[in-house]
């Protein structure tokens, strides 16, 4: 087991892709010194972080025996790797590998984008545009998952780390955007909730009405009604 002082992991709470690094490093029961950037949403950012991470200058950072690790689906591969005597995030048939890596992107590239916009957003067309866009890819992904316990059938893993962070963001979907996952997507709200056993999960997500509570303030701040 790695001490506190090989590992250490610069966050803030509300990320989901710091969500995605705790939640590997709960998976693979490794000990962590945890840094959080408190005032990353005002636009601050520590020396360390700008040191760790100089070309993008965000969180996560994983720091293990004093070298940067960066970009969250990275870390998490990299824990993956690195720490191999827990159960795998990733499987290893090169297929379902593959198949996995996918699907981990997908949820970059088609969820996150317009997960995270609308709550900057005032109501309008371009709401109304990154909603529709956001309900098409999710019920792709929802498509993907169908009956299955997981992304990747009974084993938890790297599409599963990728999205379940998101769940933390249903409750901000609905009141922003008039979008509840839960009644469009009943197959990848049971799937949250089946996730949300796992120690890993419930320990790393952060509380979905305090995650509105911030996003609303910053609203008011922005002047986003």
């Amino acid at each position: 087991m790695a001490s506190e002082k090989e590992v250490k992991l610069l966050d803030f709470w509300l990320s989901p892709f710091g969500v995605r690094t705790r939640i590997a490093l709960e998976e693979k029961e490794v000990e962590y010194e945890y840094k959080e950037e408190k005032n990353l949403i005002l636009g601050e950012k520590s020396e360390l972080l700008l040191k760790s991470n100089p070309v993008h200058k965000k969180i996560p950072v994983l720091i293990h025996h004093g070298k940067p690790i960066c970009e969250s689906l990275i870390i998490v591969q990299y824990i993956d790797e690195v720490f191999p005597s827990k159960t795998p995030i990733l499987p290893s048939d090169p297929y379902a590998r593959a198949l996995s890596r996918f699907w981990a992107d997908f949820v970059d590239k088609k969820i996150s984008q317009y997960a995270l916009r609308i709550w900057r957003l005032k109501k309008g067309e371009e709401l109304d545009e990154t909603k529709k866009e956001l309900v098409e890819n999710l019920r792709m992904l929802e498509a993907e998952l169908g009956e299955k316990k997981y992304f990747g059938g009974e084993d938890f893993g790297l599409a599963d780390i990728a999205f379940v962070p998101f769940t933390s963001w249903f409750y901000s979907l609905q009141a922003f955007a008039l979008l509840s996952v839960e009644e469009e997507f009943p197959k990848l709200t049971a799937w949250g909730n089946r996730c949300l056993e796992r120690k890993s999960v419930a320990k790393s997500l952060p509380e979905p009405k305090k995650v509105y509570e911030l996003l609303s303030a910053r609203r008011k701040e922005l002047g986003v009604e």
